[in-house]
Formats: C-alpha cells, structure tokens, sequence
C-alpha cells in the first residue's frame, strides 16, 4: 500500500480499570515496549500518511509516544468516555481533507501485524470494495467477543456486541477482531450518525456496519490467520498471555534468523534486540531494551543484557550483567558475576570473574582480574578511567576514578590505585609483608590457654 493513500485511527483513551493500575491501559509494556509502541510501529511500517491516536485527557505520556516517536502520528482527546464510535469520532479534526482509507485500530492489541493490516486494507481497495472491511477470526471460545452476522454470501451484515446479542447470535462463531478499514470519504458520515441505543448507552464504533449498510454499502469480513493478533488487552491476565505471544513469535524470529536458543521457552527478548547469525544463547537469558548482538556470540545462561553492544565472536557469562552503555569488542571474553556499564571494551579485553568495570575504556588485549572494581562514583560525580591496550590489572585492585593505566602496565592485585600509571610501569600499593618466624606457634599456644583458663573458670566459651 502507497503511503499517501491510507491514514490510521488508534484508539488509546482507555484507562483500562480491570488493570487496576495507575497507569493508562496503552502504556503497560509487552516485551519492553508500552504496548500502543508496538501498534504504532506496524502502522508506520505500513506507510501511512496521517496517523492519529485518540487519547484522553491527561495522557500526555502516550502523546509523548504517539506525537514523539512516529513522524506520521498526532493526538487527538476524546473529553467524554461516551464509547468506540465517539472516540474515533475524535480524529476527525486532525483527518480533515483526506479521503483515503482509514485504518481503526485499537492501542490494547499490539500482537496485530503489518501483513494483516495490508490484507485488511486489500480487500477494502479491490474494485468495487466495500466501504467497510473488518477483521474477524474463530477462537475456540467467542467468551464475551462481539458476533459478526454474514449474510449467504459471506458479506457482513452487522456487528452485534455481545451484551446486545440473543442467543442465537451468540451461537455464532465467527467474532470481531476489532481493526477496520473504512472508507474515507463516508467515515466520518457514518461516525456522525450512530447512536446510544444498546445495553451499555454508549456509541458503539461496530455499528459503523449496519449504518453502513443502511446507506447501501457493502461490508465484508477479513479473518485473521492467526487469532492471537487480535488478543485485546483488558487485565493483567490478559498481558501475561501477550508476552507470552509475543516472546514466542520473537524467539522464532530469532531461530530462524541464524541464532541458536538452547532453551527458547527461557530467553526473554526486548522488541528491539537483535541477534547476528550462528549466536549461542544458554538458557534464562534476558534482554532489555537496546541489545544489538554480532555474529558467532556465545551468551551462556542467566545473563541479563540491556542497552549494550556485542561484538563479534565475543564470549558472555554465565551470570553476567551488561548495563546501558556497554560497548562489548571482537573477542572480549566477559565472565562469570562480572558487570559492564557505560565502557567501552576493545577486542580480545578479558574480564573473567566477579568485577566491575563502569565509566570506563579498557584497551585491547588488556586483563583485568578477578574481584576488580573501577571506582566511578564518590557520591557526587561520575568519572572515568582508562585502562590502555595490553595493560593486567591484578585481582582485587581497586581503580579509583579519575585514573588512567598505561598500555602495558601491570597492576599489582589488591592495590588501590588513585594517581595514572605510566606505560609498562608496575604499581603496588599493598602494605610490604611482614613475616614472623614461629608467630603462628606461639599465636596458637596462647589461644589455647586463654580458652583452658575460661573453662576452669566455668566461663562460657563465646559463639
């Protein structure tokens, strides 16, 4: 579809009550992204020229969203909660003068796909289509879905919520999937017309189809190949179940995209995590927002990525931590209990075991220690240190920031470094060892005789 012929209604204005949230319905995440993010996107990748999502007032975070991360998009309020047709009635300002098709859509059904909208949008603009086209599927259970009545020959006849439906009509088994494509020329027509006369009093956007149909359009049904797309979002029951979804469908994008999950059910991916090929992920893996990961990566079990870069043939975990910022190079080897923040690693750099390395550039080939710690924080300002290329930092040393280590220096373990270190210099700041010939001997006698005495005494021994 061209992008100067279709524009998009969202509606976002539900505070989602059966939430029981503070939060607005739209914005609660699915795989790290507020779920109005994820319908958004599919729209944008479609090409549509206008897009507008219908919010209430007060939801400056989602037009935040909506207004700030997708170019084609704008807000528009919806000042009474007097139903679906009066919210999509909204958008009217903000689609004056086009007379494309309209796509409606709704914010709490982020599973929807670009290629179902497409197919939604083809049946709509084929010749002598109809003015409405709307998305149905089959579930096993049509629970409290609306009940979509054909008539003989497969054309839609009406929507009918399920509040409203008799008996027969709730035998159906063909139910409303939500999307629409109208039209655009008669939309708002149709919009302007419907009225409150149902159980719940309120405007009703399906019954767009019977006013439709009354002013002689057709209108027909598109079902949807995969029924989980249209999994509408209305309790926290109901967002576990798209994670679920959604975290399926990415772990399969990843498989076949050339990854290896050894446990997929485990992983958990962000929207925006990208995997290269022949990468090896472990079991309960989790990705937050922000992981780009080159080819031939070996991330083994329980590690937790976010906001970092993976270079390639790089070596994670197990048990590792990488934070916002981390810049990981070719054949780094980042190990066990070992975090990584706002630093830049070089290739070949090994972190093995139980440090942290934060506000920092690790030159190549460099070593650091187990138990090392660059000391970034003094409770009022960040600094950095850099440790140059081929440089050892010994285990347990201590980096106190600002610091620089020069290329090839070696750092003596469990010293606190507070001033730079030269180039192939050596720094030790341990205190010098002291040896006591028969020390432990005589440590141990006396011990032994505090500890008689206290008996005889009937003293009681301590712990």
């Amino acid at each position: 579809m061209t992008a100067s012929n279709t524009a998009a209604i969202v509606l976002a204005a539900g505070l989602g009550t059966r939430m029981n949230s503070d939060v607005p319905k739209a914005l609660h995440p699915i795989a790290g992204r507020a779920m109005i993010g994820h319908v958004l996107d599919q729209l944008e990748a479609l090409g549509c020229a206008r897009i507008v999502a219908v919010i209430s007032p007060d939801m400056a975070a989602i037009a935040a969203i909506a207004d700030g991360g997708f170019a084609p998009a704008v807000t528009a309020i919806q000042h009474q909660p007097l139903g679906t047709g009066h919210a999509a009635l909204a958008a009217k300002d903000a689609l004056d003068g086009f007379s494309g098709d309209v796509l409606i859509l709704y914010a709490d059904t982020p599973l929807i796909t670009e290629a179902t909208l497409s197919a939604l949008l083809a049946v709509r603009k084929a010749a002598n289509g109809p003015a409405v086209a709307v998305l149905g599927f089959r579930p096993g259970d049509g629970a409290e879905y609306g009940r979509m009545v054909t008539l003989r020959d497969g054309a839609l006849e009406a929507i009918v919520e399920f509040r409203d439906a008799d008996a027969g009509q709730r035998a159906i088994g063909l139910c409303n999937g939500g999307a629409m494509a109208v039209d655009g020329e008669v939309l708002f027509g149709f919009l302007d017309s419907l009225g409150d006369d149902n159980a719940k009093g309120e405007i009703y956007l399906t019954d767009i189809v019977a006013a439709a149909r009354a002013a002689g359009h057709d209108c027909a049904v598109v079902e949807a190949e995969d029924p989980v797309e249209v999994l509408g979002i209305n309790s926290r029951a109901d967002l576990a179940r798209a994670e679920a979804a959604m975290q399926h469908r990415l772990r399969e994008a990843a498989m076949n995209g050339g990854a290896t999950l050894i446990d997929p059910a485990t992983v958990w991916f962000s929207f925006d995590t990208r995997l290269g090929r022949d990468v090896t992920v472990g079991p309960n893996v989790v990705f937050g927002p922000g992981v780009s990961v080159a080819d031939n990566v070996e991330i083994r079990g329980f590690c937790h990525i976010e906001g970092a870069d993976v270079g390639h043939g790089a070596l994670i975990g197990p048990f590792a931590r990488l934070r916002p910022g981390a810049e990981i190079g070719a054949q780094v080897h980042v190990g066990n209990f070992v975090e990584i923040k706002e630093a830049r690693l070089e290739s070949g750099v090994k972190v093995k075991h139980l440090s942290y390395v934060g506000d920092s550039s690790v030159g190549e080939g460099a070593n650091i220690g187990a138990g090392t710690i660059t000391c970034n924080y003094d409770g009022f300002f960040k600094e950095r240190t850099v440790i140059g290329a081929g440089a050892f930092i010994g285990s347990n040393a201590a980096l106190v920031a600002p610091v620089r280590i020069g290329p090839g220096s070696v750092i003596g373990a469990g010293s606190v470094i507070t001033k730079d270190v030269a180039g192939d210099a050596m720094a030790v700041t341990r205190a010098e060892q002291v040896e006591i010939k028969g020390g432990a001997v005589r440590y141990r006698a006396a011990k032994q005789a505090k500890k008689d005495a206290a008996k005889g005494s009937g003293r009681k021994k301590a712990g």
